[in-house]
């Protein structure tokens, strides 16, 4: 494998890999936000699991244990998400490094490179289904008619 110092030869393999980073950055963003909603998924449980610990009254048990399955399932999500969007970084990452190979040393890695690129985006696309699950998940206990009877309203 010869690598090709010619400087325009390297220039236009530098302009060709980075437009996947571009897709690495909202990868980013999005780890971040994913990881804050876990985050406050994992001290929600921890809360609803030590009043259980104390609580003696069969309905509140009850209703301790269905929050803690709607966390579970959105932690479960959210984990998902996260993987998802690993695997779409690592699968971008590659795809620049194939595309800087292939322009400076001359490699056939144009397949691989398109073919890891659509299933990075792929990835991505499927985290983002998670998350909005994740999310709608979220919003549909806001509206849970226990949490109107207890704070006075009315169903």
């Amino acid at each position: 494998m010869a690598l090709n110092f010619d400087s325009s030869v390297i220039t236009h393999g530098i302009q060709l890999a980075v437009a996947p980073v571009f897709l690495l950055t909202a990868v980013s963003g999005m780890i971040g936000a994913v990881a804050g909603r876990l985050a406050r998924i994992i001290d929600r449980a921890r809360v609803v699991e030590d009043r259980a610990r104390t609580d003696t009254d069969p309905e509140r048990l009850a209703r301790a244990y269905r929050e803690l399955g709607d966390l579970q399932k959105r932690g479960r999500l959210a984990n998902g998400c996260i993987g998802l969007l690993t695997v779409c970084a690592f699968l971008i990452g590659i795809t620049i490094i194939l595309l800087f190979l292939g322009e400076t040393a001359g490699l056939p890695s144009n397949r691989f490179a398109v073919g890891g690129f659509l299933a990075g985006v792929v990835s991505f696309l499927l985290a983002l289904l998670c998350f909005m699950t994740e999310t709608l998940l979220a919003t549909r206990l806001l509206n849970f008619p226990m949490l109107q009877t207890e704070a006075g309203g009315s169903r």
